[in-house]
């Protein structure tokens, strides 16, 4: 005995037998015109519900997702501004005290120097009295020696006359002759010297 086919199962094979005839004739079964209103209809539905779920999920997200980009790219440029606001500060901070460091270091080297200069011109004319000291001491102890010598060439001069000429002539000068003449050969030289 042969089972009693059910309502359903014959819609399914006489929707098979329909798709055999339609492959036998040999047209696309997404092509067949019989097929298009289904199809229209499905996608229909199915273009509303992906519309529904990108408008209600999707872009939701992307658009959220979107506005945190936006406002941490604002922060990082808000921060980026701060840091460069600083960053010029601090470089401006630094050329001043850099500024500030060379006039001081340009005031001590002059108050060294000034200072050096004193000393070293205080010690100069110290030095120099010192020296114009020795020289006129030296210059006194030579006028002395050249007087001293000078009354000892005289005698030396006198004796040795007396003794040349009692040498040569057999007399003996007297003294004050012979100094008298000495006295006016000194005379005489030292004229002739200036």
């Amino acid at each position: 005995m042969a089972s009693p086919q059910t309502a359903a199962e014959s819609a399914v094979v006489k929707t098979e037998l329909a798709g055999d005839a339609t492959h036998q004739a040999g047209v696309f079964p997404p092509f067949d015109a019989h097929n298009f209103l289904p199809q229209i209809i499905w996608l229909v539905i199915i273009f509303g519900a992906l519309y529904w779920l990108m408008s209600r999920v999707a872009l939701p997200r992307v658009e959220g997702i979107l506005e945190a980009r936006r406002h941490r790219l604002a922060k990082d440029l808000d921060d980026a501004a701060k840091m460069q606001a600083q960053a010029k500060a601090a470089g401006e901070a630094y050329d001043k005290t850099l500024a500030e460091a060379r006039a001081r270091a340009q005031t001590m080297a002059q108050q060294t120097h000034d200072k050096l200069h004193a000393e070293s011109e205080t010690k100069r004319h110290a030095l120099d009295a010192e020296l114009n000291a020795k020289l006129a001491s030296a210059e006194r102890q030579i006028d002395d020696m050249r007087t001293r010598a000078m009354t000892n060439v005289a005698s030396i001069a006198e004796d040795t006359a007396m003794v040349l000429v009692d040498h040569l002539t057999g007399r003996r000068p007297d003294r004050q002759s012979v100094s008298a003449a000495v006295a006016a050969t000194s005379a005489t030289s030292a004229v002739k010297a200036n």
